[in-house]
């Protein structure tokens, strides 16, 4: 076992992180916030405590100012930050109770906040996000405001284009950052130096040596109280249609001449471009199921259909599995499949890559045909597996499975301090441009599709099991190689 010390972080050299930022949560009072966005802030300001934010806070509901300052000073010293820089931050804080949908309202509070750099974090539900953005495209938004979005962007490829068409109304794409934290996970930028780094994959990377891919993000989490949007969304949307096609871009893409916003950018719409549901054929292609009654960890899970908040009419599904394929010259033949799920027994957040077989193994090894050489890399924990085929232990004729692993460092930042330093310091490197969050829903719409017609059926798995149990001969890759 090797440990390797994070490759992922916050890219220091363009920008020194100095200039103050006004920080304005819209849906401050909101899960969001306490869970994901301050701690992130935390961990940002923990490794740099120089910066300079001066955070608002803004919703509906009604909130006690020292109530605000106490949330928000836990939350910063839970990710991390100290309690000097913590107390800086949480001392200067404003609260304000807000109909974010009242232009009148909003425009008032806007004009407040005064001249420099103001980051306006929409942590709202898509549809009042896009209500939000309308009133805004009837004010004069100066332009050294920025604009945080949370995913799903639109709810299909034509309200994502629509989105996108208000929101250049007020705002550059410069401005718009399109959020998806995937992005500033460690163990996905980390794909970019494993891939164009080391001299042994480089080269192979391609469909002439890799047979498939399978990306995974599977958790034993149920519903757990979000209803309101897991509902409306379901796995499809909530895992493969951003976070998991956004993997597979990174995972497929070229080689660029250097890491910056355009190029970077430019090379996942290029892949992105180029990706079909296999064989076309959403039918063959995709599977859906949605969670009974079971057990986790000894805690009874109800179905998913009775669990408060939810519309069992809606038949949303909690377990989605889709098969794409690229068309270009690096990939043409490899199936890339892409299955998220909740409720599953044995969580599993991993890329599997499975290398063709050797072209000829010399008469006289057994067992013919060796298993295939295959690389794991786990998203967490943060893990690259690497099996290759040996000489058995007692017996030098006979072939075993051997793994090399490393241990990936976690990175300094959690995935949300990695995109607020980002968008704070105006560098959309990890932002979704507007072409690529449309082109993310045009791959998907065949599946939307077929699914709503009832082309594919939605099945059943038990709260606790590892799926469908038919799913289950077909490959579950957290049993690709032990651990």
């Amino acid at each position: 076992m090797v440990t390797q010390a994070p490759t992922a972080g916050h890219a220091q050299a363009d920008h020194a992180g100095d200039e103050p930022v006004t920080l304005v949560i819209l849906g401050a009072s909101g899960d969001l916030t306490h869970r994901l966005l301050l701690p992130g802030l935390g961990t940002l300001l923990k490794n740099e405590p120089d910066r300079t934010v001066h955070l608002v806070g803004a919703a509906m509901d009604p909130m006690e100012p020292a109530d605000w300052t106490a949330r928000v000073e836990e939350a910063l010293r839970e990710g991390g930050c100290l309690a000097a820089p913590a107390r800086k931050v949480a001392k200067d804080t404003a609260y304000h109770q807000l109909d974010l949908l009242d232009d009148a309202a909003l425009g008032a509070f806007l004009d407040g906040l005064g001249q420099g750099v103001v980051v306006l974090y929409f942590a709202l539900p898509p549809a009042v996000t896009a209500q939000i953005c309308v009133l805004l495209a009837s004010m004069d938004i100066p332009s050294t405001y920025r604009f945080g979005l949370e995913k799903p962007f639109g709810t299909d490829a034509e309200s994502a284009a629509r989105l996108n068409k208000v929101l250049y109304r007020f705002a550059d794409e410069s401005q718009i950052f399109r959020i998806d934290h995937f992005l500033g996970k460690g163990s996905v930028l980390n794909l970019l130096g494993f891939r164009f780094a080391n001299r042994i994959f480089e080269p192979v990377w391609n469909a002439a040596n890799i047979e498939r891919v399978d990306i995974a993000f599977d958790e034993s989490l149920a519903l757990e109280g979000r209803a309101g949007y897991y509902d409306k969304a379901g796995a499809l949307a909530d895992m493969i249609q951003s976070h998991l096609l956004l993997v597979c871009a990174l995972l497929a893409m070229e080689d660029p001449a250097r890491i910056d916003e355009l190029e970077f950018r430019d090379l996942l719409i290029h892949v992105l471009r180029a990706m079909t549901i296999w064989g076309e054929d959403p039918k063959r292609s995709s599977r859906r199921a949605r969670y009974t009654a079971g057990t986790i960890d000894g805690t009874d899970i109800p179905d998913y259909a009775k669990e408060p908040g939810v519309d069992s009419e809606r038949r949303t599904e909690t377990l989605a599995e889709v098969t794409v394929g690229i068309r270009n010259a690096r990939w043409a033949g490899v199936p890339f499949t892409l299955r998220s799920g909740k409720a599953i027994g044995r969580g599993c957040r991993r890329i599997v890559v499975t290398f063709r077989p050797v072209n000829h193994v010399p008469a006289g090894f057994y067992p013919l045909p060796p298993q295939p050489n295959r690389l794991l890399i786990d998203m967490n924990p943060e893990r690259v597996t690497l099996s290759i085929n040996t000489n058995g232990e007692g017996d030098v004729f006979s072939l075993e499975t051997t793994t090399m692993s490393a241990d990936l460092g976690p990175s300094t930042l959690r995935p949300y301090g990695e995109i607020l330093a980002h968008i704070m310091d105006g560098n959309p490197l990890l932002s979704v441009r507007g072409d690529i969050a449309e082109e993310c829903w045009r791959i998907v719409t065949p599946v939307i599709e077929a699914w709503t017609s009832g082309e594919v059926p939605l099945e059943t798995y038990p709260a606790g099991s590892q799926g469908p149990a038919r799913w289950e001969s077909t490959g579950d890759p957290e049993e690709a190689l032990p651990d």
